[in-house]
């Protein structure tokens, strides 16, 4: 089977190419300049370099390596979407059809011209399924009932939130919603949350949006994610079942039990 893959940043497109690579099957990286870093060259079949609002090359080079399926992985700030591409004729095009400037609408539009050319957006987390948060504790230490009345109370908003394509993140203490993510990410609400808060520890929940397919903008935590909890004083964690790709999966747990956090996998909310 032939992939194209595109390539934000983070190791998510590293691990969908070196998956692909492993299962025998072709990936071709399309890398966003702005965003992927060098590694992706590395695990890739071939790699194209493009750069955001180049959706015309991004076509063009499909066709020439043959590419019709074609999966997004890795983060693509919402910031620059909407504030620094500088777009080709052809997505230019699209943004002057957009009802609203958010990820739903743009990508949604782009979807329709891929298809149309032939290419058609397959599941993100199509070569990943393996990572996708269980049910329950993946941790060895469970929320206690502080932590988990506000993970419970937190997940309400972070739907609400994540139905509204405004961010999939929120931070609650003390069953006070303290803040909410918006296009900073994840990592920045909770350094915001933490000077807030003044030493009281924190919850944190990702919530996926209620679209039903996972062609984009899949919620990812990782190594990374854990040293900004233990940074901010964030003690507990709660993703969407199915629908949350735990990268590095092992150093994720590890960093976790190593820092007392608990991380759950929880039903996702209709």
């Amino acid at each position: 089977m032939k992939y194209g893959i595109i390539a934000g940043n983070g190791r998510f497109p590293v691990l969908a190419l070196e998956t692909a690579r492993k299962q025998g099957d072709e990936a071709v990286a399309f890398a966003i300049r702005e965003e992927a870093g060098p590694e992706v060259e590395g695990a890739a079949a071939r790699c194209h370099w493009i750069s955001l609002g180049e959706l015309s090359k991004l076509i063009d080079l499909c066709k020439k390596e043959g590419v019709t399926r074609i999966m997004m992985a890795g983060q693509v700030k919402h910031a620059k979407i909407f504030s620094s591409i500088r777009p080709d004729w052809r997505l230019a095009k699209v943004l002057l059809t957009l009802g609203s400037k958010n990820t739903d609408s743009l990508i949604g539009a782009v979807q329709k011209v891929l298809s149309d050319e032939g290419i058609e957006l397959v599941d993100s987390t199509l070569l990943l399924k393996p990572l996708l948060a269980p049910v329950g504790a993946v941790t060895r230490r469970k929320p206690d009932s502080d932590e988990q009345r506000d993970l419970d109370y937190g997940r309400k908003i972070a739907h609400v939130l994540a139905s509204l394509d405004l961010g999939q993140s929120v931070a609650i203490s003390d069953k006070a919603c303290v803040a909410l993510e918006a296009m900073e990410g994840t990592d920045a609400m909770l350094r915001r949350a933490a000077t807030l808060v003044q030493g009281k520890r924190l919850a944190l929940v990702k919530a996926s949006s209620r679209r039903r397919h996972l062609l984009f903008d899949v919620p990812v935590i990782g190594p990374g994610t854990v040293d900004v909890m233990v940074e901010t004083g964030t003690t507990s964690l709660a993703v969407d079942a199915g629908r949350t790709l735990l990268l590095d999966r092992d150093e994720l747990i590890a960093k976790a039990n190593a820092a007392g956090l608990a991380i759950i996998g929880m039903e996702a909310l209709a």
